[in-house]
């Protein structure tokens, strides 16, 4: 796989804060986080269009059926690296074997003198098998019982930062007339932070309100510091940010800005 990039600025889209999977496709970048959702675990499913980040863009996989790679990844490492890139003319990633695994990342900096230098930085990967790439495939999402527009991502983050210090758990309630609620309840004291007229999907609203009255709350409790996480990773609020709650199974967070989509699952505490 070779690749060109004109525009770094797009890069920091590509540091997601775990260790991750990078899936390459032909026409898309996935970064994956898939911690098993079943056991408690945070899963992660980010898309670029290679189209829109790429100036020049080769890869062969596998076999012409599976055109696929797929890449264990420490992110810290690739953020270290792509920090050189600040201002750099161009930069170009290669996947390349240096005794082992790597992805190779050169950048091509201008110096004081107008000719320009070149900085190479090598992050080990690990190349993943066949065999375990059906665990690492985009996750489904459930019917939810209640779609719903989130508020400006920064103040729902300054809400649920004050709320850590009283809990560790957290209820996140939203109803089909555009209310969600921010909720921690303990032996002491109950905190409740309305957001109202938030709005819901069209499309989402319609097949869950044939069965549900849209004052009905849907409610799903989670770790506190999962929902941060979340929140934590978001430096602009998204062009679209929606919220899925599956009544007492999962909350699914739904979020679009410019070129890349990202969606974030936390299951509900058992």
């Amino acid at each position: 796989m070779g690749a060109k990039i004109m525009d770094t600025a797009c890069l920091n889209h590509f540091t997601p804060c775990q260790t991750c999977t990078l899936r390459i496709s032909r026409d898309k970048l996935n970064f994956v986080l898939s911690d098993r959702v079943a056991s408690g675990g945070v899963s992660m499913w980010c898309e670029l269009e290679q189209e829109n980040f790429f100036s020049e863009f080769q890869m062969e996989g596998v076999s012409a059926e599976n055109s696929e790679i797929y890449l264990e990844l420490t992110p810290e490492n690739l953020s270290r690296a792509l920090k050189t890139a600040q201002n750099a003319r161009a930069l170009k990633i290669k996947l390349t074997n240096k005794h082992f695994p790597c992805l190779t990342i050169c950048i091509e900096l201008l110096s004081m003198s107008s000719s320009s230098r070149v900085v190479t930085h090598d992050i080990p990967v690990k190349v993943i098998p066949r065999k375990l790439w059906m665990d690492l495939q985009e996750p489904t999402v459930p019917d939810a019982d209640v779609s719903i527009y989130l508020p400006v991502l920064k103040t729902m983050k300054s809400v649920v930062e004050k709320m850590k210090n009283i809990s560790n758990h957290l209820i996140i309630e939203a109803s089909l007339n555009g209310e969600l609620n921010l909720k921690i309840e303990t032996g002491l004291v109950c905190v409740t932070t309305h957001f109202k007229d938030l709005g819901n999907p069209p499309l989402a609203s319609e097949n869950a309100s044939q069965d549900r009255n849209s004052e009905q709350m849907a409610e799903v409790h989670i770790g506190i510091r999962k929902l941060l996480q979340f929140l934590a990773g978001q430096q602009v609020n998204p062009t679209k940010a929606t919220c899925n709650i599956v009544k007492n199974k999962i909350v699914h967070f739904d979020l679009l800005h410019e070129d890349v989509s990202l969606q974030y699952f936390i299951p509900a505490l058992s």
